[in-house]
């Protein structure tokens, strides 16, 4: 058979492979002037390839639509991936969290492990080649016209062209284009794994300040939506970091639903209330002679200091050894639920990935077959799912590219 696929990220590129495999001629069609152009700049340049925790855990970290993915993450798991790209001599190492990366720490090593298998399978690779639509006729996907005009009849097309994010990266939305035009459904892009804005000047004060080992709670109302600890950094806009990327996810699926959310900073997690309380007064008796702003470098970075001396609501030239024993417990709850108050996130060009695409009910999970247009796959970011930071994403995108692949 005639292949086509269209976009060459890591869906598409493993898809290729697979196809080729199983002794179809393959077409991979790329806008960019290089192939996995986002998987370049995924892991800070350093490329998370995959999570090498169990499944249970893997579909844990799945935020929309897990049970859509079973067929794909059972038939083609992260050691099924990093065993392909450790036959291609890439070697792997696995840290923090089991995210597993390039020993090199190099992006541009998986990149060539990918192209060194499209080539063992004799893919054939177009760069700079931009698809401008889908062909069909009578319900069954005929092949593809290039922005050129030209046009190319296949026997299969999966679409593998990723979300919105990192547009610079080539994801402008096509297959989400190319998928309505031809009668699919899409569910409405939003940005995920993204920064978040806040409604609060004091914030965008502690610009550049890094916080480890914190936890960081996002509520709506009285329910908690995400609570985890970690890393976070003070931003001109707001706040980022791993906690946050996380926590936006949740964030963007409670605004969709129209509800407010808050979130909440514990900056001592180690520490019960009663536990920080007798830190504190610890740390007053050391100063007992100082003023409350110049009593707390013990505490809290230097930066921090003078949010939480405001904040408190006791003067900073109060001296320590005359704040009460209720001021002191408050600066203690303080310090435990430190608010902050999300007005939006960065832009969905800035997000690591989208949530929303094409929607699963029009896709066969068996297959990944459109159930609309026979012969038509899709694989990857462009449809509706998504996973949480830590090598999922790229996983889901292996996962469902191989079994589209498969072309059963």
């Amino acid at each position: 058979m005639r292949v086509a696929v269209i976009g060459a990220g890591a869906a598409g590129m493993i898809a290729a492979y697979k196809a080729a495999s199983n002794g179809n001629s393959v077409f991979l069609y790329e806008k960019n002037e290089k192939a996995g152009k986002k998987i370049y700049i995924t892991g800070k340049g350093r490329c998370n390839v995959t999570n090498a925790s169990d499944m249970e855990t893997i579909f844990a970290n799945v935020n929309r639509n897990p049970k859509f993915l079973y067929s794909a993450l059972y038939g083609f798991d992260n050691n099924e991936l990093m065993n392909l790209l450790e036959s291609t001599g890439l070697k792997l190492k696995v840290e923090r969290g089991n995210r597993v990366f390039p020993e090199s720490d190099h992006s541009s090593d998986v990149i060539r492990a990918f192209e060194k298998l499209l080539k063992e399978q004799n893919v054939k690779l177009f760069l700079n080649t931009k698809v401008k639509r889908l062909l069909c006729h009578e319900g069954v996907l005929t092949g593809i016209e290039l922005e050129d005009g030209k046009k190319e009849f296949f026997d299969k097309v999966i679409v593998a062209t990723g979300g919105l994010s990192y547009p610079t990266t080539g994801s402008e939305g096509d297959g989400y284009r190319f998928a309505m035009e031809l009668g699919h459904n899409i569910v409405k892009p939003e940005p995920s794994l993204i920064p978040l804005v806040s409604k609060e000047e004091w914030v965008k004060s502690l610009q550049g300040l890094s916080l480890k080992n914190v936890s960081l709670t996002l509520m709506n109302e009285k329910k908690v939506l995400f609570s985890e600890q970690g890393e976070m950094l003070f931003t001109h806009f707001g706040i980022s970091g791993p906690l946050v990327l996380s926590a936006s996810s949740f964030y963007v699926e409670n605004r969709i639903k129209g509800k407010e959310a808050f979130l909440y900073i514990d900056l001592k997690p180690a520490l019960s209330i009663d536990e920080l309380d007798r830190r504190i007064l610890k740390d007053f008796e050391e100063n007992i002679n100082k003023n409350f702003s110049n009593a707390l470098d013990g505490l809290l970075p230097k930066k921090l200091i003078p949010v939480i001396v405001e904040k408190s609501g006791i003067s900073p030239y109060m001296k320590v050894n005359e704040i009460t024993r209720e001021q002191r417990q408050g600066l203690a709850r303080l310090l435990k639920k430190l608010e902050i108050k999300i007005s939006g996130t960065r832009p969905i060009d800035e997000a690591i990935i989208t949530k929303g695409g094409i929607s699963v009910k029009d896709i066969n999970p068996s297959t990944m077959e459109s159930k609309i247009i026979k012969n038509l796959y899709f694989a990857g970011e462009v449809i509706d799912i998504d996973a949480m930071t830590g090598g999922y994403n790229l996983q889901l995108a292996w996962s469902t590219g191989y079994l589209a692949g498969a072309l059963e």
